[in-house]
């Protein structure tokens, strides 16, 4: 890290922009991995050999925004292209003085830049806040291309322990790492109902079977007769019923009605007899105080970049969603939840992580969390 080209925090200039800071130990290719998960197009861009001329639309802002080179063997900064108008330039290295005068953890010793359009809407509507960007942007939340790069800088830094610094007001989001413990399976494989519940009863085993609170028996009895009990249609309010008349081909209005009430019949009782196989179902683990688990199994079409090119994703993907349900669902989205929460979710989050590996184990595939970033599954 010591041949990094430092980022100092004593021009202006660089107070417009926004920043990653990570810690030390966070690689150049953990940062790329993350953007070609999100961004399909993501790539790196050549640069030029001299440490203060990087190429492209990171050109002005070199010394001018407080980039120094350290000595001959500085090693240039690298542009990572996300989107059109976007890139991440770094790494840069961040003294502690630097970091604590941007605002920033002292923890944080390496910086991204991110160059994007501003893009800014309306005010932000009141509601939960769980990235901060309420806080970061009153006067108005960024939209198009600067909302989507902004906020997978705040996804990354949650991933990656680190703190985003915004443009202009200069707040500091620092994201709660655990503060998204929900995990998702995909595979080309399918389990049956029967088949996922025992998966998950091996790892919870008050496991059931999400059901609704009754099951149809098909029409009750006397709907679609008319008074004498014969198959008909109800005549509506004020009215005298459907006239006896023939259509144009000689067939009564009564005939068609019965008809028609006999094919409805012999579809309802085929339908109870054998019924479709299901497409998406639901297992439920009650958690007492700390809330409710739940796997959702489901197609799914929205894929990560990095799964969507897989050769076993391109004839359908299975999506087994393991999520975490609190007591108070409003404090998923606290920026700062209550103490009860936070206990409740620390107990909650090895089990969402076991269940996550069982069902891997049974179906294989890739895991992602919640930014759609996948997890190697001896990391949880």
């Amino acid at each position: 890290m010591a041949g990094l080209t430092r980022l100092t925090a004593d021009d202006p200039g660089l107070r417009d922009r926004h920043i990653l800071a990570l810690p030390a130990d966070v690689g150049v290719d953990e940062v790329e991995v993350l953007a070609i998960s999100r961004f399909a197009n993501a790539r790196w861009e050549e640069q030029e050999q001299d440490a203060l001329q990087p190429r492209g639309i990171i050109g002005p802002m070199t010394a001018a925004l407080g980039i120094r080179a350290v000595g001959s063997a500085s090693i240039p900064p690298r542009t990572l292209r996300l989107a059109r108008l976007s890139t991440l330039n770094g790494p840069f290295r961040l003294e502690t003085q630097d970091a604590v005068s941007l605002g920033l953890p002292a923890t944080c010793t390496l910086a991204y830049v991110l160059v994007c359009p501003r893009e800014r809407g309306d005010k932000p509507y009141p509601g939960g806040d769980r990235d901060g960007l309420k806080r970061a942007f009153p006067d108005g939340m960024p939209v198009r291309e600067e909302d989507r790069v902004l906020r997978w800088l705040v996804a990354a830094a949650r991933r990656l322990g680190g703190s985003v610094r915004t443009g202009v007001r200069g707040t500091v989001l620092t994201p709660d790492i655990d503060s998204a413990i929900d995990l998702t399976v995909l595979s080309d494989s399918w389990l049956e109902p029967g088949e996922a519940l025992a998966v998950v009863q091996s790892v919870h085993a008050r496991a059931r079977i999400s059901e609704a609170p009754g099951t149809w028996t098909g029409p009750q009895a006397g709907v679609g007769r008319d008074a004498s009990g014969r198959p008909g249609w109800v005549a509506e309010a004020g009215g005298s019923g459907l006239s006896a008349s023939l259509d144009e081909h000689g067939v009564s209005e009564e005939a068609e009605r019965r008809r028609l009430m006999a094919e409805a019949a012999a579809y309802d009782e085929r339908m109870l007899a054998v019924p479709p196989l299901p497409e998406s179902y639901g297992i439920l683990v009650e958690l007492g105080h700390d809330g409710m688990l739940s796997v959702e199994a489901g197609s799914e079409t929205l894929l990560p970049p990095l799964v969507g090119d897989l050769p076993w994703a391109r004839d359908g993907v299975v999506a087994y969603r393991v999520h975490w349900e609190p007591p108070f669902v409003e404090e998923l989205e606290a920026e700062r939840p209550s103490f009860e929460h936070r206990v409740a979710r620390s107990r909650a989050a090895p089990l969402v992580q076991a269940v996550a590996r069982a069902v891997h184990a049974a179906v294989g595939g890739e895991i992602a969390d919640e930014a759609d970033f996948l997890v190697d599954p001896e990391d949880i």
